[in-house]
């Protein structure tokens, strides 16, 4: 959440917007492929910046990612604690896309907003389910975007404006989150 850290000091003048990239968009349950039997598995997730843990945004999103791997259907309960269960690794990476956002931040903020800025967050979720008695996962990858508009500048166009930051979040987590659910559903090593 690297463009959240450099808004922040612009938020305070209210001078930034949050925007959604429409990329990649919320995977409907009529495209995810029905499991005849589903199973209980232990969710795992991760929430990361540029690759380091960040316990405060794993904590933050923990719920949004438990309830969307509960209501895709897959799995007949996700608080398994057994060890002869599946495993569930989600992995959400928050990695910059715009290089010097720190610095357009501040001249956006040292301007009082007149010179305008964008920064651009990508988000890679990595889903990788352990069945019973395998050794090699299945793993799933799915890319989304965060742009934060700071100042006077013009909103992206392949974004739709989000009420605030937290909303932006969630939103791409559990947009980005039903697409790699969606491609774990029909690989057949999966089922």
């Amino acid at each position: 959440m690297s463009a959240c850290v450099v808004a922040g000091a612009v938020l305070l003048s209210g001078c930034a917007s949050v925007y959604v990239d429409t990329a990649t968009k919320a995977v409907p349950l009529s495209e995810m492929k029905k499991v005849a039997q589903p199973k209980p598995v232990r969710l795992v997730f991760e929430f990361q910046s540029k690759g380091a843990p960040n316990a405060r945004a794993t904590d933050f999103l923990k719920e949004t990612v438990a309830e969307q791997v509960k209501t895709s259907g897959m799995f007949s309960a996700i608080d398994s604690t057994s060890p002869d269960d599946a495993i569930l690794n989600v992995t959400l990476n928050n990695v910059p896309l715009t290089e010097d956002a720190a610095s357009k931040g501040f001249v956006t903020g040292l301007t009082f907003g007149l010179a305008g800025s964008a920064v651009t967050d990508g988000y890679i979720c990595t889903v990788s389910y352990l069945a019973p008695g395998k050794t090699q996962p299945v793993t799933k990858t799915a890319r989304h975007a965060i742009h934060t508009v700071l100042g006077n500048a013009n909103a992206p166009v392949n974004a739709v404006k989000s009420e605030n930051l937290e909303v932006a979040v969630r939103t791409m987590t559990k947009d980005v989150l039903s697409n790699a659910l969606r491609d774990l559903s029909h690989d057949a090593a999966f089922n």
